[in-house]
């Protein structure tokens, strides 16, 4: 049986589950983006792109007015945009349409930590409790928190359950080619996500627990 993706924590407070994968990818002209495909959420499927130009300036683009207004209530960005972002993943290979971004990405063979990851259960590696146990060891090997605060009062756990490195990527953002793949650095600042600096795709559960004076978000 899955589990609700809304629900409340011991404090009260409501809490909203996102099911997918993070994609974070590093470009030799300096921009850095972090891709966010959510396979189930309180929202339905969708799919939010982070991006960070070298001169520090944060992008969001976002499917929806709904979604748009949830991240960038959790994260921090100077301009967030609206526009319709397409994914098509197929065998390792991944393209991403998000005007004014245009991304191909591809996935390699996992390595010891995909495999330690997958040996997880899946509903175990699911839960805050278990973000917050393995935090040190995320934090010393992959240089990633697990759990933290975030925007609007919010809190964040995120639970790994695979990992795959990205061995390829292009992109062409506003008509101009960021260049080839590189290490994503110096870290995106967009509040309390961060990614680990060698590009990889990460499927994650990430459980954000909403300011107890706040409404939960509607669900349609």
């Amino acid at each position: 049986m899955t589990a609700p993706h809304i629900g409340r924590g011991r404090a009260g407070r409501e809490r909203l589950r996102f099911d997918g994968w993070i994609a974070g990818i590093g470009t030799s002209s300096g921009t850095r983006v972090v891709l966010g495909h959510w396979v189930r959420s309180p929202f339905g499927p969708f799919t939010d792109v982070m991006l960070e130009r070298k001169d520090g300036h944060r992008v969001l683009l976002a499917p929806s007015a709904q979604t748009a207004h949830f991240v960038a209530g959790t994260y921090v960005f100077d301009e967030v945009r609206v526009v319709p972002v397409g994914v098509e993943a197929d065998r390792g290979e991944c393209t991403v349409a998000a005007p004014p971004l245009d991304l191909r990405f591809v996935t390699g063979r996992r390595g010891p930590v995909g495999l330690l990851l997958r040996a997880v259960p899946g509903p175990l590696a699911a839960r805050p409790a278990w973000a917050v146990l393995v935090a040190p060891a995320a934090g010393a090997l992959l240089g990633v928190r697990t759990h933290g605060s975030a925007g609007a009062g919010r809190y964040e756990w995120y639970g790994a359950k695979d990992l795959l490195p990205v061995t390829e990527a292009r992109a062409v953002y506003e008509g101009e080619d960021l260049g080839s793949l590189a290490p994503v650095e110096p870290a995106v600042r967009f509040g309390f996500g961060s990614t680990p600096r060698r590009p990889c795709l990460v499927s994650v559960t990430t459980t954000v627990a909403l300011e107890e004076s706040r409404q939960a978000v509607p669900v349609r």
